[in-house]
Order: structure tokens, then sequence, then C-alpha cells
């Protein structure tokens, strides 16, 4: 499968590196096009995709149809306020509610045959910030999508999730490298400092790395925007601000790759939260990511942000900014990843309302238990 990507056309392997997301729960004409003309690596839906589920079914076998390549295919459902899928389904718990590490893997499996049902080969979870309870007050966003109360619940918890939802055929992502746990504001707004010590950050926010790197079950990292003035590997861009991690060579290769000895791929958060764009254009961000060593990149709403990506990246590889051996060091991870993929399972209705159930009762035995607390 590796070959088979390293001799795909120049303009088809920079497709590869865009992992996008559709403006609406039908393919209309210029997304039919968008598709097309830049054949994207991957796809993820929202909330705003989906509206039922043989509409989203339906709606992913016409994106595979239209590209080449088979595309990864995901969504964030982590449950609890990030949940994509409360339209079609009973909504899911929060992970932060969970008592015991067995249900973190229990909703991981009920997850995993609920997307594959749907058409998904991917979920951008499990969350592994770490927010104990001397960050639990912060207005970041997180407290509700991590586990437990604190590092080491957070690794027993993110394992067993991770292995309940690729056991069930479903990939998984860590996510937001190299930890978002100590931020003080919401990415999605503006870009957080996180003013941690490198002791600080290897000791509490990259253990659940450290820890589960080694374990072999880690196919893809999901990498923050956000800057760590107090860590030695902050870099600053050409204007003098600090470089967000998602752009920075010295925290994507040197710290992920090399220090942690990550092979898999990573993939940048969206490219268009206020963190980037507020600070970079999507074209410069996108070129700043691929030579951070960054395999895909993230743009999750405008399909004219996907155009200016694309574009700059062709660009960037056209002058030799972007090395071909640069992106074809993409190619075998992206390749690798893709070799994972498991078919979508049958679709069926009476059993997507079992699994309903099943999540009702999940729900009321975490509600009773912890009222009996």
């Amino acid at each position: 499968m590796v070959q088979e990507f390293i001799a795909l056309p120049l303009e088809r392997k920079i497709g590869q590196l865009f992992f996008i997301g559709l403006p609406d729960a039908e393919i209309d004409a210029e997304t039919k096009e968008l598709l097309r003309e830049y054949s994207p690596g991957g796809v993820c839906l929202f909330a705003r995709n989906v509206r039922e589920a043989a509409q989203t079914r339906q709606l992913i076998e016409t994106v595979q149809g239209l590209l080449p390549v088979a595309p990864l295919i995901s969504l964030d459902q982590e449950g609890g306020l990030v949940d994509r899928l409360r339209r079609i389904i009973t909504p899911m718990p929060a992970p932060s509610s969970l008592k015991i590490p067995a249900e973190a893997k229990l909703l991981a499996e009920i997850t995993a045959e609920i997307v594959r049902m749907l058409g998904f080969n991917m979920n951008f979870a499990p969350v592994v910030d770490v927010v104990d309870e001397a960050r639990a007050n912060s207005f970041n966003g997180l407290y509700s999508r991590t586990f437990g109360k604190s590092k080491s619940e957070v690794v027993e918890f993110a394992e067993e999730y991770l292995d309940g939802l690729q056991a069930n055929g479903c990939l998984g992502c860590l996510k937001h490298f190299p930890g978002l746990g100590a931020s003080q504001v919401d990415s999605h707004e503006e870009q957080p400092s996180v003013y941690l010590t490198r002791e600080e950050l290897f000791e509490i926010d990259l253990l659940p790395y450290r820890r589960l790197f080694p374990t072999g079950k880690v196919h893809s990292v999901m990498i923050a925007h956000a800057a760590f003035p107090r860590f030695d590997l902050q870099e600053t861009d050409n204007n003098g601000k600090l470089l967000p991690s998602s752009l920075s060579y010295n925290i994507v290769t040197k710290l992920l790759r090399e220090e942690l000895g990550f092979n898999g791929l990573a993939i940048t958060d969206d490219l268009e939260m206020g963190a980037i764009v507020k600070n970079y254009g999507i074209g410069e961000a996108c070129v700043l990511a691929i030579l951070a060593g960054e395999d895909m990149l993230a743009i999750c709403a405008n399909p004219d942000a996907v155009r200016e990506g694309f574009n700059a990246v062709s660009e960037a590889v056209k002058t030799g900014r972007i090395t071909e051996t640069r992106v074809d060091e993409s190619m075998h991870r992206i390749a690798h990843l893709k070799s994972q993929m498991q078919p979508p399972l049958p679709f069926d209705l009476d059993r997507q309302q079992i699994l309903s159930d099943k999540i009702s009762q999940f729900t009321n035995k975490i509600t009773e238990d912890k009222q009996f607390a």
C-alpha cells in the first residue's frame, strides 16, 4: 500500500495531506467539485452533517465514491459536550462522568459499533489532556471532556477507551499533544499559553503519551494550537511571536518524533480555530505544519480555506520550500494508518435502537452511582 501512495501523482499526494470538513448534510455541486479536484485524504463530519442515520451513511458512501483513494472518515464522538450523533442516538455520557476504566472501555465499544454502522472508520478520541482538581476551574472548555481526576487516571481510562475503540474496528486518535490541561483559554477562540516547565510537562501532561506510545496501540495524535513559554523547545515565528505547537518543528519533530519516538500519524487540530486564523493565514499555517513534521492538515469548515491551503502547499512544493521527500514521509504514515481501516458494519436500524437503549441504561447507572456515592 505504501508504494501505491508513493507512486501517486504529486497533486494527489498533496491532497492526501488534507483532512477536511463538509459544509452541509448533502453533497452539492460545489462540494462534489471540491472533493474531485483536491482528493483529500480524510473527511471529518460534524453535527451539521448528521441529520439522521440513513442520511449519514449515504453521505459517507457518496464521499467515498467520489474519491480515488479510500479516505479516512472521522468525527469527534467523545460524549458529553462533544457528541456529533445526538440527533440520531441517545446522547452519550461525558468522559468526566465515568468512574472506573471499565466504563471507558464500554463507552468505546458502543461508540465503535455505532460509528462503523454509520460508515465511519475513525474517531478523534480519546482526549488525554490532564485536568486535575487544581486545573478544574480553568476556562479552556476541557473539564468534562477529559477522563479521571489525575494523570494516572487519564492513562488508565484512555488506554481502556482506546482498546475498546480499536478492538472493535474504529481507529482512535490521542489529543491534544503536548497537553492543554493547564491552559486558561479555549484554543477555538485564541492561542493559549501554557506556563509549564519541561519537568512539569513531562511529569504530568506528557505522561499519557509516554505511557501509551510504547504499547504500540497509538496510531495517530492530534497536535494542539498552544504556546509553552517556559518550555525549552518553544519557538518564535518571524515576527517574534510564540509559535503554536501545531506549527512548531521543535514540538512535532524534536519532541514527538525524536524524544518520544512516535512514528505514527500526526494531524493538526482544526486550522480554522482562532488560535491560528488570528495570527496566520490558512495557507502559511498549512505550509508551516508540514514543515513542522505533521502528516495531515485539518480544515473543518470553509471550502475556500481548503483551496487556499492546497494551493499554498502546492506552491511550497513547487518552489522547494517543502521537499517531495518530506511529502513522501507523510505518505508512508498515511498509508500505514489507512492499511488499518476497517469496512463499515451493515446498516441496521434495529441494532442502532438496541445500542441507543444501551447508552440510556449506561447513563442511568452512572447517574445512580453518583447519587449514592
